[in-house]
């Protein structure tokens, strides 16, 4: 299989609030690059979205506002490609955000939630949350909540489901946008 995986962490419950991003390249079933950036908001912190991932405003005060980063991971997203996360409506709704804030283009790319595939796969899993789930699998998770680790652990659920289901068992879980 060849997919993105993406990750977000927010300053607050804004959909336009994204303080990181991680994406993780697959290619052939293996992580074969990794992108990740902090970015600087045009918002406030909560408390709250900080005690989860610990990004704190002076962490982002050098970071490159979501703007200037897309030209760099614009060319990620198109029609061709899956683009996979894990609670996929949150990542995809930050993304959507952002750009809607910014004014820019929307891209049009193939979606999917490893959370839903996760629980048709495993139901008997206390919960689908990402790291009950990675935990499960035997997925390394250092650092749950840092956009990178879970991209790449989103990427690796996935990778797992294919080998052990079939990649023609996850195509009813691909949406297009």
């Amino acid at each position: 299989m060849n997919f993105i995986a993406m990750d977000f962490e927010t300053a607050n419950h804004e959909r336009h609030s994204a303080v990181s991003i991680a994406l993780a390249i697959v290619r052939d079933d293996k992580i074969v690059d990794e992108f990740y950036s902090l970015i600087r908001p045009e918002t406030y912190f909560s408390r709250r979205n900080v005690a989860i991932h610990g990004i704190e405003e002076h962490d982002v005060l050098d970071a490159p506002k979501f703007s200037e980063l897309w030209p760099v991971i614009q060319p990620l997203f198109t029609e061709d490609k899956l683009v996979v996360a894990h609670n996929a409506p949150f990542d995809n709704g930050v993304l959507k955000g952002t750009l809607n804030y910014y004014g820019l283009e929307e891209p049009h790319y193939m979606l999917l939630d490893t959370v839903r595939t996760s629980r048709q796969f495993f139901p008997s899993f206390n919960n689908h949350k990402l790291n009950t789930v990675a935990e499960n699998l035997g997925i390394s998770l250092v650092h749950h909540h840092n956009a990178l680790d879970d991209a790449a652990a989103a990427a690796n659920i996935l990778i797992y489901e294919a080998q052990h289901f079939g990649a023609e068992a996850l195509r009813p879980f691909v949406k297009y946008r």
